[in-house]
This record gives C-alpha cells, sequence and structure tokens, in this order.
C-alpha cells in the first residue's frame, strides 16, 4: 500500500476515535480545549517554547535576546574525574619541597574537613614531579604534561577554587548542579535549556568517557541530568567505543521511509493527547522521537572518523579511531563542536590517586595531555577557538599532607584550567597558601565558576531561574554568586 494512503488510513482511526463524542463529553472537551489556550502559551513560556521554535523545527533557547553580548557559543568540558593533586600539575609550591616528610602545623588544619585523614599523623609530601615556567607567560606547570606546557600562552589557570563537597558524588553534582542535593539540572541541562543548540541532527548536550591511570571512581548519570527541566535537555551519553548511540539504525527489512511513516504516526498520536493533558513532556517525547530519527543520518556520518587526516590523528595521540581513549574521545568532541553541539562533557575516570601518586599520576597525565593540548591548537586553528570555552578539572584537589604515597580529597583550595574565547590567556588567577591548603586571594567558589560561565554564553545567572515548587529556582542557587571578570577579556 503507498505511503500516502497507509497515512491516511492511520489518521482516520485516530480521528474516528476521537470525534466519537457524544454532546456532553464535547462541550466537556470544548471548555477545556477553550480553557487550555491560555495554559499552552504558559507552558511554552515556562519551557522556551514558542510559535518560532515551531516554524524553524529547531528549539531556540528562552533567552531572547542574550542578556549579554555573548563571548562563546559552546563549552566542552574535560572533567578529570577523582580530583587531579593541584600541587602536581598547576600550582607549584617550594615551602612543600623545603618541609618534605615534616609534620604539618596543627593550626593549619584544626577545625578544617578531611576526608580520610581524620585522627593519623599528617606529614606534608612535597610535589612528586618538577615544574617548569612554559611559554611567553611563565606559567608554572608540571612537566606530566609537556603538551600542555607547549599552549601555556593559551591558558588561563585559576588557582584559588573551592567547593563544597569532600566525597566525590557529591563534589561532582556540586560541581555540575551547584548543589550536594540531587535531582536538580546540570549546567549542560541549564545551557541548553537556556540558549538551545546549533544543531536539529544530533543533542545539544553530549556526554563521553575513558578511564585510566588511577582508580576510576564511577560516574552517575545524573551528572548531567535534566532535573526539574523537560527530558529533553539532559545530556546523551555517547559510547566510546563501537555505535555511539545503540538502535539508532533500523532493523534488517525496516527502510527509512517505514520509519518515517512510524514516527509521523506516533507524532500525530502523541499530539492528539496533549491537546488534552497538555503535559510538556509530551512535547519533549515528540521531539525525542524527531531527533532519533534525524540521528539515523547524523550519527553515523559523525562517528566515521575516517576523514581525519593522519597528521590530526597523530597531533591528538589517537591510536585507533574510536577506541575509547581520551584522545578519540576529544577529536569526537571537536566534530560534535562543528556541527553545532552547546555543551560536550568528557569524563576521564583516573584521578583518585590515594596511593603511589608519584607512579599513577604520570600514566593518568600521558592519557590526556597530548588530546588536551590538541583539541586548544585544532580548534584554534579552525577559528573555533575565540568562540569556545574549555574547561579542564576535577571536582577538588589534593591535600598537601600525604596519605601514605598519596594525598586525600582536599576541597579548601584546587586548580581549574580555562582556555578559549573570552578568558585572558597565559594568566594565573587567584592564589593558596605556601602550602596549597587553603585558598587566600581571590578565591572563586564552584557557584561563582558557574555564573562566569554563564556570563561567557551570554546569560546573567541573576535572571536565568525556573519556577519549581513555587521557587525560583537557578545554577547558582540562593547564594552570592560573583562574575570573574578579571579573567575575562
Amino acid at each position: 500500500m503507498p505511503r500516502a494512503d497507509r497515512k491516511a488510513m492511520t489518521m482516520t482511526a485516530i480521528d474516528s476515535t476521537h470525534m466519537a463524542l457524544c454532546r456532553r463529553t464535547f462541550l466537556r472537551r470544548g471548555g477545556v480545549s477553550l480553557g487550555s489556550l491560555t495554559l499552552t502559551s504558559l507552558l511554552n513560556s515556562a519551557w522556551g517554547e514558542s510559535s518560532d521554535d515551531t516554524a524553524s523545527g529547531r528549539y531556540q533557547g528562552v533567552i531572547h535576546p542574550r542578556h549579554f553580548e555573548p563571548k562563546v557559543k559552546r563549552v566542552i568540558h574535560l572533567c578529570m574525574a577523582g580530583g587531579p593533586s593541584h600541587l602536581e600539575t598547576f600550582d607549584f609550591k617550594p615551602k612543600l619541597v623545603e618541609l618534605d616528610g615534616k609534620a604539618m602545623p596543627e593550626s593549619m588544619t584544626k577545625g578544617q574537613p578531611i576526608a580520610q585523614l581524620q585522627g593519623k599523623e599528617l606529614r606534608i609530601m612535597g610535589p612528586r614531579f618538577k615544574f617548569t615556567r612554559a611559554g611567553k607567560s611563565g606559567q608554572t606547570i608540571s612537566d606530566i604534561f609537556p603538551h600542555m606546557q607547549d599552549v601555556a600562552d593559551d591558558l588561563c589557570v585559576i588557582k584559588s577554587m573551592v567547593t563544597e563537597q569532600i566525597n566525590h558524588d557529591p563534589a561532582h553534582t556540586f560541581f555540575n548542579t551547584g548543589t550536594a542535593i540531587s535531582g536538580r539540572p546540570s549546567m549542560g541541562s541549564w545551557a541548553l535549556y537556556g540558549l538551545g543548540a546549533e544543531t536539529d541532527e544530533l543533542p545539544g548536550f553530549v556526554v563521553l568517557t575513558s578511564l585510566g591511570g588511577g582508580e576510576a571512581q564511577p560516574i552517575s548519570s545524573r551528572q548531567w541530568h535534566n532535573g526539574f527541566l523537560p527530558s529533553r535537555f539532559q545530556g546523551v551519553e555517547f559510547y566510546s567505543t563501537g555505535a555511539p548511540v545503540h538502535y539508532v539504525s533500523n532493523p534488517p527489512g525496516y527502510d527509512r521511509e517505514r520509519q518515517r511513516d512510524v514516527i509521523d504516526t506516533i507524532g500525530a498520536m502523541n499530539r492528539q493527547r496533549n491537546g488534552v493533558v497538555q503535559n510538556p513532556e509530551i512535547d519533549a517525547r515528540i521531539s525525542q522521537y524527531e531527533m532519533a530519527f534525524r540521528m539515523q543520518m547524523s550519527v553515523p556520518k559523525l562517528s566515521d572518523m575516517s576523514d581525519e587526516p593522519q597528521s590530526i590523528r597523530e597531533m591528538y595521540g589517537v591510536k585507533h579511531l574510536g577506541d575509547g581513549s581520551f584522545a578519540s574521545n576529544c577529536l569526537l568532541a571537536r566534530r560534535l563542536a562543528e556541527r553545532g553541539v552547546r555543551f560536550i562533557q568528557l569524563y576521564h575516570r583516573g584521578w583518585d590517586h590515594h596511593g603511589e601518586i608519584a607512579k599513577k599520576m604520570p600514566v593518568a597525565g600521558k592519557l590526556v595531555d597530548q588530546a588536551t593540548a590538541a583539541l586548544i591548537t585544532d580548534l584554534k586553528q579552525r577559528g573555533m577557538l575565540e568562540d569556545t570555552l574549555i574547561v579542564w578539572g576535577g571536582e577538588f584537589g589534593r591535600t598537601p599532607m600525604a596519605q601514605g604515597s598519596g594525598r586525600d580529597h582536599h576541597i579548601k583550595g584546587f586548580s581549574l584550567a580555562l582556555a578559549g574565547g573570552g578568558t585572558k590567556s597565559g594568566i594565573s588567577y587567584g592564589a593558596t597558601d605556601e602550602f596549597g591548603y587553603h585558598a587566600v586571594s581571590d578565591v572563586v567558589n564552584v557557584r561563582d565558576f558557574h555564573a562566569t560561565m554563564l556570563y561567557m554564553l551570554g546569560i546573567d545567572h541573576k535572571r536565568f531561574s525556573v519556577k519549581h515548587h513555587g521557587l525560583d529556582m537557578r545554577l547558582t542557587g540562593v547564594e552570592e554568586a560573583h562574575v570573574i571578570k578579571d579573567i575575562l577579556v
């Protein structure tokens, strides 16, 4: 049977079911329909949908116009999951070299939160690796990062980060959502909700994972969850090996035309139902079906990296395309950015070094160093670094005190490296004390980072909220958060 006839028969069946109404039902539903016009308008406003979005076929976000002139279009977050030691990466402390093995002054740690060193003798551990003053800017960068030393003049290193959660999972949750309370939207979901994406063929928020170099702490999918925002704004995890998205291809004997018929029919049924219940999740379901259909064409093209020149593969240090490595994921991240994805997160699970830090940390460093520098260089060569924010760092830092041959969790001071449009390059901002324990100047809370990231995307964090359970909820919460304007051009 021709497609047009099948579609007509399906729509007739749907219409006949819904039109077989008695007078009383008609009046009741008519009243609902009339009253729902205002409700529909309110829902569309609340969830960022407008007639322009419907006409263009692509969600445009709720911030029209932008609150500020945007400095960047997209964010790539390179999350070093496990908490890399700032004292072995970007924050060199000569005092620790001098006092290596000696007792930590009690005045420094008394009453302070320490994860697993409570009641133990606290002895100072000097940095396990040498540092080099790199580039014209003279940034101090550990020798485990020789390639990042090469791009030192592109980096803006914040050395005075603080967070509020001392264990891995809640610290990741805090860094991603601005609170340790589960169920809140992640920063990627906020960005996608506010601005939409520049593509309608791929998800606007994509997550990739890799591992190696240390204890691989698990990463919960709630780190990229949409929370109380509609499900269309959650991050989509792409698999690092094989097909990036499972079940995106049609089964054998099921062609694209027939799949289009199924999508059209399901969409029609969902729209019929939503005309009664006015549920934004049904709109999300419709858009997800459409996205899945478009991804059947776009994902295979995205993941087929055979068109990448050998020189690019070598620059990233990719041994085998699509092998699940951080290097391969960085190359895929560049391809996602080129195709209009708004927010990209790469989690590398390998930075939890409670022991054998001198042995294992160089392994983790080697797995991410070359690809991180290559991503910065590659985007710069393509003219994309100027409108991309790259964020490199973990959920917290590490103690100046030894935990055997490693370091414990630390929340009072750690480092975050930024690169890309909008940030001053070749600078360090803020400082920890001479032990690397307390952030003592230009202290930056995670919420300040969120406020700054949103500002760079053109959003005022104070004016960006969603009503939830009667409260105006926002990424930066109700606490005071500041845009770090001193790091911005």
